[in-house]
């Protein structure tokens, strides 16, 4: 194919996750739970390279022991977008695709679907997945980023609170939506993230795709069917185990 892209995806982990520590390695079915997001993003048939990017040996050594692809990083990253940006000067391609390492339900489609927009409009910088919200505890659960948009399918805010605002989550009937995080920059994009300030909004939400949209930059969103579950506390661990038992893909990599 001329032309043709070169599409690495970048799994950050770490083990000092705040809300759960060692989160990474913890066990799926007898398996670290990066083992599961690695294992299932290398299904997607668009990407030349997957590689997880940590700043601790302990994941660096899993994934190696695995024969998986990973990559040492600094452990000053407060974003997972910063630690995708030092991959980015350190591995020649042309699109990064970040895929976060605690949704070990993750499927390759998802990477396709997301990836799509760029390879067809080279304007688009960088896109999100999202998806429809489904439950109004999910809409409150603060670890369940919500999103808006403009008409023209671009993010306008990000938030853990519960956005917009809506009188009745039964009655009204207003369509609401989560980021889902998998998340597709050009090379040159993703340079630029890591050159810019953080900002004030994305440290008051903890999101990364703030300072993007508050140093006026567009997040172009794609909608996705596909749910995922990530994993943000030990209750979780024990909720997905249980689902990825009946899952397809279980089958084509354990």
């Amino acid at each position: 194919v001329p032309n043709k892209q070169k599409i690495v995806a970048v799994i950050p982990a770490r083990m000092g996750s705040s809300r759960f520590p060692g989160k990474p390695l913890k066990k799926i079915l007898g398996i670290p739970m990066i083992e599961h997001v690695r294992r299932r993003v290398e299904m997607s048939k668009i990407l030349d390279e997957v590689l997880v990017a940590t700043c601790d040996e302990e994941i660096y050594g899993t994934v190696n022991s695995f024969n998986g692809n990973a990559i040492m990083t600094s452990n000053v990253h407060e974003r997972a977008s910063d630690r995708v940006a030092e991959v980015a000067t350190k591995i020649d391609a042309d699109i990064f695709v970040l895929v976060q390492g605690d949704e070990p339900m993750i499927y390759p489609e998802m990477i396709n679907r997301a990836v799509e927009p760029m390879l067809k409009d080279p304007t688009i910088k960088c896109v999100n997945l999202t998806k429809q919200i489904t439950s109004e505890e999910e809409w409150k659960n603060p670890n369940t980023i919500k999103v808006v948009t403009d008409k023209y399918k671009n993010a306008l805010y990000f938030s853990r609170q519960s956005i917009p605002t809506i009188k009745n989550f039964e009655k009204d009937n207003m369509k609401l939506f989560k980021q889902v995080c998998i998340i597709p920059f050009q090379k040159n994009t993703i340079l630029q993230y890591a050159q810019l300030d953080p900002t004030p909004l994305e440290v008051a939400e903890s999101i990364d795709m703030m300072r993007f949209l508050e140093h006026g930059h567009k997040v172009h969103m794609v909608e996705t069917e596909f749910d995922t579950f990530s994993v943000d506390t030990p209750e979780d661990l024990v909720k997905i185990e249980k689902l990825i038992k009946t899952d397809h893909l279980i089958k084509e990599y354990i």
